[in-house]
């Protein structure tokens, strides 16, 4: 049988994309189209998968390429058009006057892209009406779309950036040491609020002196996984507090090592201060059996079941971080009982598998449409 056609239109250098697309090409015909600049990058894409790189780069060739990816949608007539992220990529299919296309919001074009200017807000409006169908990555984010755009008339599939739950597990790695770490793999921006994690960390340990539990405040550690512009501000905010035998910046790592790197920390913490859309770490985390603190970012709200599978705390609110990471730190049972619980919470309603499955049902409910 002749496989569907797909246009995946989206940044090939998004783990997030390199992983739906891979996955859907067991099925489908994968055409996955992209600006010059958001090539693949240490994330490997399945040779299956046909690349279009467009000539110009992003955020111009939002407008330029139009002509280039009209001659390249005659040309290959796919069967499906599945459009990622509703403000630059919505914006390059609704100008080269795509049919009917499948528009995926991601989080930043619908929380933050509006609230920039009248025009930004706009141009989200044009795109979502001129978009056939819409899906979301959460509840919360499609609530947040309803909000900003006028679409009554149009049913919002919910599509998470689900968790491969046989390779994200508790793996039950053997450490020489009997330290407790606690983690975050995230890109180091101001918006992911990990400065308010490190002096959480820091209130944590002092707290624990005061408490006469010395050998718990040695025995903690934080370890920070990625990379971005915030990195040097954090090695000051890190010597300045004196925690250079405490805190460590560990430097970007491939998604194939995120399994690993997770079963060696104790507690999962995300101290986003903006609003997630979803938190795709978090469920991660979960599915590896951590305990997870989180801020109130409406994503991970609806993934952290609070006081079952982890706290949720108030953002940039040290304090409450602190106390939250005292309880886990505190109490090995309690950290084992929340971490089954995100387990089950992970494979219950974030199974990879699951919702590559729900999203084939979507194409082909589409396919079959048209």
């Amino acid at each position: 049988m002749t496989k569907k056609k797909v246009f995946f239109i989206s940044a090939a250098s998004s783990i997030h994309t390199v992983k739906w697309v891979n996955a859907l090409s067991k099925d489908f015909e994968v055409h996955l189209i992209y600006c010059k600049n958001h090539k693949p990058n240490i994330d490997n894409i399945n040779t299956e998968i046909i690349l279009h790189e467009l000539f110009f780069k992003a955020p111009i060739g939002y407008y330029l390429n139009s002509i280039e990816l009209r001659k390249l949608y005659k040309k290959i007539k796919p069967d499906i058009i599945n459009v990622h992220y509703a403000s630059g990529y919505g914006t390059l299919a609704r100008i080269s006057k795509l049919d009917d296309i499948l528009l995926s919001v991601w989080g930043s074009d619908v929380y933050d892209f509006p609230n920039q200017s009248k025009i930004k807000k706009k141009i989200l409006e044009k795109n979502v009406n001129y978009a056939k169908y819409l899906a979301s990555t959460s509840n919360v984010m499609a609530e947040e779309l309803k909000r900003q755009v006028n679409i009554s008339d149009k049913k919002i599939y919910i599509t998470p950036f689900g968790v491969d739950v046989e390779k994200f597990k508790n793996i039950k790695l053997k450490r020489d040491d009997n330290s407790i770490n606690i983690g975050t793999i995230k890109a180091l921006e101001e918006k992911y609020g990990i400065k308010y994690a490190i002096l959480a960390v820091k209130k944590l340990k002092n707290d624990l002196i005061k408490e006469g539990k010395n050998q718990l405040s040695d025995s903690i550690k934080y370890y920070i996984y990625g990379d971005g512009s915030e990195k040097e501000l954090l090695l000051k905010l890190i010597e300045d507090e004196k925690l250079e035998k405490d805190v460590f910046l560990m430097g970007k790592i491939p998604n194939n090592r995120v399994p690993e790197v997770l079963n060696n920390m104790d507690i999962f913490i995300a101290t986003s201060i903006v609003n997630e859309s979803f938190g795709v770490a978090v469920v991660e985390a979960m599915a590896c059996e951590l305990p997870v603190v989180a801020t109130n970012a409406d994503g991970f709200m609806e993934v952290v079941d609070d006081n079952v599978t982890g706290y949720i705390v108030e953002r940039k609110n040290i304090d409450n971080i602190a106390i939250a990471l005292n309880k886990l730190v505190s109490d090995n049972e309690l950290r084992k009982n929340m971490g089954k619980c995100g387990r089950e919470s992970a494979i219950r309603n974030y199974n990879w598998k699951e919702n590559v499955k729900y999203m084939e049902k979507i194409y082909r409910d589409i396919s079959y449409r048209k």
